[in-house]
């Protein structure tokens, strides 16, 4: 294979990979120089002039002539007289000679190594351009095809067919993809994997469900509204607390849209994800309250030490609280950053009522926190049900329901 047959195969796979000039000149360069420095040692004494376009490659070495009893001559860069005679006959000592390397000169075996190692360097660079292309986009909306589910992750193929990946831990739950289907996710992080770069996306970050405000709410990608935190159940339920500091603006109806508009197309690509948008305050009190809709707190209390907030609701505005599986409560605390307990606030014909919690010495603790969960806080609110519906809504065993009423039974008794 001569030079020109090298370069210009080169040169075409390289302008498929979306090479650059300069960069391709760089790289033909780089391999011819360590193909110089194998045979010789060093490049330090070599010229390389490379004309990609036209295919021309010209390797020039030059070398000192030097006395032939000289300490110098075996340098690299030196050459005795009596060899430089034998190139131009009127060579002098102290002069450069200047010798033309051709391509064969390095031997078959060695240009058949350069060609596998110019393929495998515009291989090595197309990762790297890949790595930096993503990298650059962490945190934002791509949007690619499915064309390989696996039981553990989609893969997903770009404009440019390159694979991206999403696991299942970053898929919606109800999310089912069939090949070829296009899918919306955000970046979520790059890693190289046996020096390949491996493209994770999601679509159960906080992130992906704020890149989709902005792309249907203008005044979210303009900066007039501020999202301050986004806290989700994947595919459930999420909280969106939002502040517009232009008193003009109202931040929660700008995002919900007229008749919902705006807010449902948010809604559908997250697969009806039940989205609550909450109006943020600095407010403490009033943003927990905000925070539990669509239940109405009565009143609250705070501990600072603690990190807990103790909520009190009418006994019909409890299970609002709590939410459906305790999603909306759970989101809650998550949203202000503080604990939420939830009680039932007593009515006058209550107040003989006993908290559970005073019950901490003869029931363990796990138990009195599976019943909180489900709403009930008092002795009295868990013997208005039967064992069968305690044991529906809760994951206690018959056996433990039956001796959690007899002792709550006892208290009254006596």
């Amino acid at each position: 294979m001569d030079a020109k047959v090298l370069i210009e195969s080169f040169a075409e796979f390289a302008r498929s990979k979306n090479v650059d000039r300069p960069t391709m000149i760089r790289i033909l360069e780089d391999v011819f120089r360590a193909m110089i420095r194998k045979k010789f040692e060093s490049d330090e004494n070599f010229d390389v002039t490379i004309n990609a376009d036209q295919g021309d490659l010209e390797i020039f070495r030059y070398r000192e002539i030097v006395d032939d009893n000289s300490e110098d001559i075996w340098d690299f860069d030196k050459i005795s007289h009596s060899e430089a005679i034998k190139i131009e006959p009127d060579f002098e000592i102290g002069e450069e000679v200047y010798e033309k390397i051709e391509l064969e000169d390095f031997g078959r075996r060695a240009v058949q190594m350069a060609r596998q190692t110019l393929i495998q360097r515009i291989k090595d660079l197309e990762k790297d351009i890949l790595f930096n292309k993503y990298e650059e986009q962490v945190g934002e909306i791509v949007s690619a095809e499915v064309y390989q589910i696996l039981s553990r992750e989609v893969l997903l193929i770009d404009q440019e067919g390159n694979e991206l990946i999403l696991p299942k831990g970053e898929q919606i739950p109800k999310d089912r993809f069939r090949k070829g289907d296009s899918v919306k996710a955000i970046v979520h992080r790059v890693d190289m994997s046996n020096a390949n770069p491996r493209i994770i996306l999601s679509r159960t970050s906080p992130v992906f469900l704020e890149r989709l405000f902005e792309n249907e709410v203008p005044e979210v990608y303009d900066g007039l509204i501020t999202i301050v935190k986004i806290v989700r159940e994947p595919g459930e339920r999420a909280k969106v607390a939002v502040e517009s500091y232009d008193d003009r603006i109202d931040p929660v109806g700008a995002c919900v849209g007229m008749k919902g508009s705006r807010i449902h197309a948010v809604v559908r690509e997250l697969q009806n994800e039940n989205i609550d948008v909450i109006n943020y305050t600095e407010n403490l009190d009033l943003y927990v309250s905000r925070a539990l809709s669509p239940a109405k707190v009565s009143s609250l209390t705070v501990n600072e030490e603690t990190k807990r907030i103790s909520v009190f609701l009418k006994p019909d505005q409890v299970s609002l609280a709590i939410g459906k599986g305790g999603h909306n409560i759970k989101l809650a605390s998550r949203l202000v950053g503080y604990e939420i307990d939830v009680f039932r606030e007593l009515s006058e014909h209550e107040e003989e009522d006993v908290l559970l919690s005073e019950f901490a010495d003869e029931i363990d603790e796990w138990i009195l926190e599976e019943l909180k969960k489900t709403g009930l806080d008092t002795a009295k609110s868990v013997l208005n049900l039967t064992v069968e519906d305690l044991s529906r809504r809760t994951e206690l065993e018959e056996e433990t329901i039956e001796e959690i009423f007899k002792i709550l039974k006892q208290e009254f008794e006596q």
